[in-house]
């Protein structure tokens, strides 16, 4: 097993590889909470030891309390101090209260059994009503009375990211979807968030699974074999980037890069993303108690991508539509 490489998320070390919790959330199979908890101590002896959550992604709070209670009464305080738990508050828009906020993590407090959470990513639908800011208000209230340590957003745009830290609001970080296909991030985002010292939080990184081996060569799945929410979200992100006839190629081309370093195609659509300057680190789903990839992902950190490799993903990448232009900013797809 490769050692995952850490990094800095203000003054917290993290691992560049963060383990994605959506898939406990019920939209891609019934989760089994014994194995899941099992799995989950599977990845802490790995190594792999930040977590990305949410108050609605099912029981994946809940997963998180039990988690740090078994870990205690295993007296391993030690490793549990290394972990770093980021869940998100994602409310329905709505009149912002300070009760509302201040009940909604007391909740995620009392879940993942904690007095402080390291990281609350603050999520808002609708940017016409403006009580997103109120919220990031009364949450940085919480920040001085300790309740939560760090303040970051999940899929807010970089005309909304600038917004808010204009008024003197401290972020630092943002959640977004950034892959191989979508390269959004990196034309307003990226270049804000470097400037402002503010980290990318990335999903999507191999689109549900589509980046991999599975669809090398295949022929294009139909609806109804897209059977978890990944797959049919990235399909629709791949018909609109370009279709399935050049994602084969790009397949192609991966596969090519990843028998040079004798990897997976998974890994080297990982690191394209992980090596970019204004990535911190990288979100990939855990099927906790279904599948694990911890080996394949460990092989993410024993090599790097070269200009040529790079170059030849870009060549193809150039071939498909600009997705600024047909989708918008980052987080548009969730607010059209």
């Amino acid at each position: 097993m490769n050692k995952i490489a850490t990094t800095r998320l203000a003054d917290m070390e993290i691992c560049q590889i963060l383990n994605g919790m959506w898939q406990v959330s019920g939209a891609h199979g019934q989760i089994e909470a014994e194995s899941a908890l099992k799995d989950m101590f599977s990845y802490a002896d790995a190594g792999m030891l930040t977590w990305d959550l949410a108050d609605h992604y099912g029981p994946a709070e809940d997963f998180v309390g039990e988690f740090r209670r078994r870990f205690r009464q295993l007296q391993k305080e030690a490793l549990l101090a290394q972990m770093h738990f980021f869940t998100k508050w994602v409310p329905q828009p709505t009149l912002i209260t300070k009760k509302i906020v201040a009940e909604s993590v007391e909740r995620s407090l009392r879940r993942m059994d904690t007095e402080t959470i390291d990281l609350l990513q603050f999520h808002w639908w609708e940017y016409e009503d403006s009580s997103y800011l109120k919220a990031l208000e009364y949450l940085s209230e919480l920040v001085v009375e300790g309740k939560i340590k760090h303040l970051g957003l999940t899929n807010f745009d970089t005309e909304h990211l600038k917004i808010i830290t204009g008024q003197g609001i401290n972020i630092v970080s943002n959640q977004v979807q950034y892959s191989i296909i979508d390269m959004r991030p990196s034309i307003k985002m990226a270049p804000f968030c470097i400037e402002n010292n503010i980290g990318l939080l990335t999903y999507g990184a191999v689109c549900g699974g589509f980046l991999s081996e599975s669809y090398l060569g295949k022929r294009e799945p139909n609806r109804f074999e897209l059977t978890t929410a990944s797959l049919r979200k990235y399909k629709q992100m791949i018909d609109v980037w370009g279709g399935w006839e050049l994602f084969q190629m790009l397949l192609r081309e991966l596969a090519d890069i990843a028998v040079k370093h004798r990897v997976s195609i998974a890994n080297i659509a990982i690191k394209y993303i992980l090596q970019r300057p204004e990535v911190t680190a990288v979100i990939v789903g855990a099927r906790l108690g279904i599948r694990q990839h911890i080996a394949d992902n460990s092989r993410i950190f024993r090599f790097q991508l070269d200009d040529e490799e790079i170059a030849k993903i870009e060549a193809i990448q150039a071939e498909s539509r600009n997705l600024m232009n047909v989708i918008g900013d980052c987080g548009d797809e969730y607010r059209k």
